[in-house]
């Protein structure tokens, strides 16, 4: 498995650090915390913040992109 790498603000990581157990790490941290969060619920929470930005230039709209297997 690989690994990726985010950035958060001071405030989160702090938050999510207070939230770790004495042998855990950020990622087992988010992973349980995030375990019963369905697609839907992340859904439904990004549609009431008020995002200065779209998925499109937040990724460089690469959310357009041709998916793997399929000629463009």
């Amino acid at each position: 498995m690989g690994t990726k790498h985010i950035r958060v603000d001071d405030d989160l990581h702090a938050r999510i650090k207070s939230a770790s157990r004495e042998d855990e790490t950020l990622a087992e941290t988010l992973e349980r915390l995030l375990e019963d969060y369905s697609l839907e619920q992340f859904a439904d929470d990004a549609a009431a913040l008020e995002l200065d930005f779209s998925v499109e230039e937040a990724t460089d709209g690469s959310v357009d992109a041709t998916p793997p297997g399929e000629d463009a």
